[in-house]
């Protein structure tokens, strides 16, 4: 019997597929060559095809979302076009990735061109990227989350929020924003899909930085900027090309990688976090002079997480999928702080999150807005049995050597 071509995965049934399939088989238009692991390609620039005439297409000719073909890298690329294939159909629209997630963060200030930006809690490189934005545009403002909005705000929310993963409930700000006809970006960098969907509580623009949880693996910078549809895509795409900030060959390439088990890392880490912040909490809980599963009482004073916030009616509604992997603890004070981040073995005291692997930090060392008895925790694929050892011995440790601290 000759054998038979493969059958083409069509746009309806990839809508219906689940979304761990969309994962694996959302750039399906552009995987045609044959290979089954994606290829890495470092061309800057391709063979032009003919054309008719006697000029080329123009620049605004080029379809950005389905190319047919490529001409320059900062315009479209293999790689990273799957890559915004996969993103945009995972996080329900339209994607358009950056050379970091901080270039994605000014991309949408560009896109948007607010007077005032309504921001408060969050990344403090956000924050810094605001005001380097205020630089050129002397007359516009930062304005707190609580304040009125007007016509032409931009509304920016982290949710859950660093350090702390402290969800922000998105369809309060979105009506409030809507109201006045500003516009409300969230940043979902701590919970990306399947945790939640922002864009289903009223989100105009949702954020991510790909070095994080799309990532994964500590080994890429990358940014996300996801809209609802084809025409702000488009024009993201054209600010992209002249503002130059493109994802790079090789950053793509282990982005399309990583994205391929996303849903599966995601998962495991959300579950594991939960155990770990419960048994956390009920350490904090436990007083000087006294032990809970062989653990001293004292050192743990605080532990942040959503699942905590049970008052909060709309916590269980938005994060469906499970909390952020991500969460922090209070120390009794910044030496122990300090110490247990160095004391851990399986846990590596180093600043990032979203990887395979767990990260401690005190995160006064980055952001100096920050508590010095804070540790941000991001939560890796180990066993949680094994990082409750792990933790045990530190803080055994730390008690220890209290009189050197």
């Amino acid at each position: 019997m000759a054998p038979t071509s493969k059958k083409k995965i069509t746009e309806t049934a990839l809508a219906e597929a689940t979304f761990a399939t969309r994962l694996l088989h959302g750039d399906h238009k552009f995987a045609g060559n044959g290979a089954v692991a994606p290829d890495i390609s470092v061309s800057t620039t391709f063979k032009q095809r003919e054309f008719p005439g006697d000029l080329p297409p123009e620049f605004k000719d080029v379809d950005s979302l389905n190319p047919e073909c490529h001409v320059y890298s900062r315009y479209t690329q293999p790689v990273f076009t799957r890559v915004e294939k996969v993103l945009g159909n995972i996080c329900g629209g339209y994607a358009t990735t950056y050379r970091s997630g901080l270039s994605a963060a000014f991309a949408a200030l560009i896109y948007y061109k607010p007077k005032r930006v309504a921001f408060r809690d969050g990344y403090f490189g956000v924050r810094e990227v605001i005001s380097t934005y205020q630089k050129v545009n002397p007359d516009f403002k930062v304005i707190d989350i609580d304040e009125p909005y007007v016509q032409g705000d931009l509304v920016w929310i982290e949710t859950p929020v660093n350090p702390t993963g402290e969800v922000k409930d998105i369809q309060y700000f979105a009506d409030k924003a809507h109201a006045t006809s500003a516009h409300l970006v969230i940043d979902a960098t701590f919970a990306p899909p399947p945790l939640q969907d922002p864009f289903k509580f009223g989100a105009d623009m949702v954020m991510h930085s790909a070095s994080k949880y799309f990532g994964g693996h500590s080994d890429l910078l990358g940014g996300v900027l996801v809209v609802k549809s084809e025409e702000a895509a488009v024009q993201l795409w054209k600010e992209r090309v002249f503002l130059g900030s493109v994802m790079g060959s090789l950053e793509a390439f282990l982005l399309l990688r990583s994205l391929r088990t996303l849903e599966l890392r995601v998962l495991k880490q959300s579950r594991t976090a939960a155990q770990l912040a419960q048994w956390l909490d009920r350490l904090a809980r436990v007083p000087v002079g006294t032990e809970w599963d062989r653990v001293p009482g004292g050192i743990v004073t605080k532990v942040w997480h959503g699942s905590f916030q049970r008052h909060d009616v709309f916590v269980e509604k938005q994060m469906t999928g499970g909390h952020s992997p991500t969460f922090s603890i209070l120390v009794k004070d910044g030496k122990a702080a300090r110490a247990l981040a160095l004391s851990l073995a399986f846990v590596t005291s180093a600043t990032s999150l979203g990887g395979v692997e767990s990260l401690i930090e005190q995160r006064h060392v980055m952001d100096r807005r920050a508590d010095p008895k804070l540790l941000r925790i991001s939560v890796g694929l180990e066993d949680i049995e094994d990082l409750k050892a792990d933790f045990r011995d530190a803080f055994r440790r730390v008690l220890k050597g209290e009189s050197k601290l």
